[in-house]
């Protein structure tokens, strides 16, 4: 025992050595991006502070609003910006941050700058911004027109002439014309720092330019709300009146983000605009003023065509206005990100390293060995997220490379020592057994044996849709080559996604989640192979044509429940399958795609387990043959896909409320409108046409399925 200690120590060593390498040499910075944006997204919650701000967004509804109804394109003349201002300042708001550049003069003339600038002038708590750069913008001296940036700095010769100061320097800059820049109460830089995989989570909090301290758009709206606040920059922190903002080794904040886009509360700036001008009219407003008042309210853009959106470890288009407003909310909250100390990160990764070298060299089963790696392999996360918790970035990237390596050289280790392994299981069964069902029985020999267990599925059920008619006009050559290609493509996703392939029936394919191996997720990876299996075939069906003259569409049901699921058959020959009723229902599931003309349908089982993962519009509520319970059906989707298709969804779903309700002529109406560009609304037409002729005497908004 004590020689597997200090070999354990020596393989953590070893391990350690390796992995701190690479993370001081930034080998693992890819690594590390992606399990911190994972950790953001896990642990984002609104702060104390997220309430305090508001955003006025100029989104695709603002645009569309003002071309319909002003005949304005884009850019706005810059007295459209007067009644945002001016309903903010009605309204009481704090600060008004102003996340757009007007660096050329506008092309109304200087009476439309004048306007913005008198507006801004008369609100007297607008924050403007400055554009910083290494290499773009004309200025290269700050303008002698304008007055500093009103922040008061503690000692500012000595951050200026230290290395971090010297880092933080910006060479050129592109700044506001005068009639609006000289109005402004502060400058704030809108410069956000994406690291090398392109994810921007951290914000320099302050840059220099031509010895100016400039601050960033989110400090500059605390220091526009808090006249005389003072700033005290160090090496590793800048203090900006009673709060703290810890600094990485680039002089940037590492942000904590609250959760996907618009977790702060947002209005379109529409709406902004027509409640101003109904005050001023004497009418009632579209939204209150009110909603702004004691707020730091930011101003910026998030239509796609404004370009103004940037990948964010909680969303891949985040707009850019929201990391300011994060990193205000971060301020406000006392809550940025720490960076660890080297010393921490070093300390974690031994420890971690020499306990994972440890547990493998004590192991000395299969069953132990699988037990380790699943043990410690997610160890790294536990200390992270705990810090994470407390405010502060400890890698894991470090920590995980050196537990494998130490797993790794163990398992090594004891095979060449002590490796009397058995793999006649594997030898025997490869043939006609799946990986999976392998595995355990590798673990567990007693699984040779006939039986079950009840367990939780997701099941999986797929047709493809006019078969016969497609068999029938193809060589039997043609049509096992057709089958073969489609089946492995399927099959191919189906087990990327974690599922097991239960069998096929000529071209239906059967399949289920969460056995043998539980799989906690296990109704997201059926519906995401779904949505992946049909993608896949609408991108092989033009290849499919080509070769055999057919186009292909499957039909896929899904449902989540409990099944006996085990080795059934005769003691000769068996096979690792289900059996029970949410089996049958998947499959019916299938079939009724044809009465919706819908190609994949999941349950509401299902529906209950995927949560927000995917976007669903609900189809139905079935009564399938042999069953007096009906079932709510939906029809899952990407959110692409949904928000592309948003208006013809809500059509829909306002008709089918109206079909559940009873009220047969305006759900017909409802449908009609959508018929020829959505499959279900069609099938509902001549259900609701039926309807309208012959009213039932009770009703229940259940449709029956008459067949299987």
């Amino acid at each position: 025992m004590r020689n597997k200690f200090l070999q354990a120590a020596l393989i953590g060593l070893a391990a350690s050595a390796v992995a701190l390498s690479l993370w001081f040499s930034g080998g693992l910075g890819w690594f590390e991006g992606k399990t911190w944006d994972w950790r953001a997204r896990r642990m984002a919650r609104p702060g104390p502070a997220t309430d305090s701000i508001r955003l006025i967004l100029i989104d695709q509804t603002s645009l569309d609003w003002a071309y319909r109804e002003k005949h304005l394109g884009w850019p706005w003349p810059r007295e459209v910006y007067d009644p945002i201002i001016s309903f903010c300042r009605r309204g009481g708001a704090k600060v008004i941050l102003l996340d757009m550049l007007f660096t050329v003069p506008s092309t109304s003339g200087v009476d439309d700058d004048l306007t913005l600038g008198a507006a801004i002038a008369n609100a007297s708590n607008v924050v403007t911004t400055v554009f910083l750069s290494f290499d773009q913008g004309i200025a290269t001296n700050w303008p002698v027109t304008l007055r500093d940036t009103a922040v008061r700095v503690d000692d500012p010769a000595a951050f200026l002439a230290s290395p971090l100061g010297h880092r933080l320097t910006m060479p050129r800059a592109a700044f506001p014309v005068d009639e609006i820049a000289t109005n402004g109460s502060v400058f704030g830089h809108v410069y956000a720092t994406p690291d090398r995989d392109a994810i921007v989570r951290r914000v320099p909090p302050f840059l220099v330019f031509d010895r100016h301290l400039v601050p960033s758009l989110a400090v500059a709206g605390y220091i526009a709300g808090e006249p005389g606040a003072t700033v005290k920059p160090g090496p590793h922190e800048i203090r900006v009146a009673d709060h703290t903002i810890p600094l990485d080794a680039t002089g940037s904040a590492i942000l904590r983000f609250r959760g996907r886009s618009q977790t702060h509360q947002t209005v379109n700036a529409a709406a902004v605009i027509e409640s101003e001008l109904r005050l001023r009219e004497g009418q009632a407003p579209i939204i209150e003023p009110g909603l702004f008042r004691n707020a730091y309210v930011f101003i910026g853009t998030t239509a796609a065509g404004l370009l103004d959106l940037k990948p964010t470890p909680v969303g891949k288009i985040y707009p850019g206005v929201e990391v300011h407003a994060t990193a205000l909310d971060n301020l406000l909250s006392d809550d940025f990100m720490h960076p660890a100390s080297d010393a921490s990160t070093v300390i974690a990764v031994l420890l971690l390293a020499i306990l994972a070298g440890w547990a493998g060299r004590v192991c000395q089963k299969g069953w132990q060995i699988v037990i380790v790696f699943l043990v410690c392999l997610p160890l790294p996360f536990a200390p992270a997220f705990a810090a994470y918790a407390r405010n502060v970035w400890l890698p894991v990237a470090p920590q995980e490379v050196a537990v494998a390596l130490s797993l790794i050289g163990a398992l090594i280790l004891s095979y060449a020592l002590e490796g009397r392994q058995k793999r006649f299981i594997k030898t025997a069964f490869k043939q006609y057994l799946s990986p999976h069902v392998i595995d355990r029985l590798v673990a567990d020999p007693k699984g040779l044996k006939l039986g079950g267990e009840t367990r939780e599925l997701s099941i999986y059920f797929s047709d493809v849709q006019g078969f016969t008619t497609i068999s029938e006009s193809l060589t039997p050559e043609n049509l096992t080559a057709l089958l073969n290609e489609y089946l492995t493509a399927m099959s191919d996703i189906i087990m990327e996604e974690g599922g097991t392939v239960d069998k096929y029936e000529g071209d239906a394919v059967i399949a289920f989640w969460n056995a043998p191996l539980d799989l906690p997720d296990h109704a997201k990876c059926a519906v995401r192979a779904a949505l992946r299996c049909q993608s896949k075939l609408t991108e092989i069906r033009p290849i499919l044509k080509e070769k055999y003259g057919k186009d292909l569409f499957c039909r896929i049901g899904l449902n989540t429940g409990k099944v006996v699921i085990g080795n059934m058959g005769s003691h000769q020959r068996f096979n690792y399958t289900f059996l029970g009723d949410a089996g049958n229902l998947a499959a019916r599931l299938e079939g009724a795609n044809k009465q919706f003309g819908s190609y994949r349908m999941i349950s509401e089982f299902t529906r209950a387990q995927i949560g927000d993962e995917f976007a669903v519009r609900e189809l139905s509520r079935l009564r399938v043959k042999g069953k007096n319970k009906p079932v709510g059906v939906f029809e899952p989707m990407s959110h692409e896909e949904y928000a592309a298709r948003r208006e013809i969804l809500d059509c829909f779903a306002a008709a089918l409320k109206a079909y559940y309700d009873g009220r047969f002529q305006e759900a017909l109406d409802g449908f009609t409108k959508i018929a020829d560009q959505d499959a279900p609304a069609h099938s509902y037409v001549h259900r609701c046409r039926e309807l309208v002729k012959n009213p039932p005497a009770a009703w229940d908004g259940v449709w029956e399925l008459t067949e299987k």
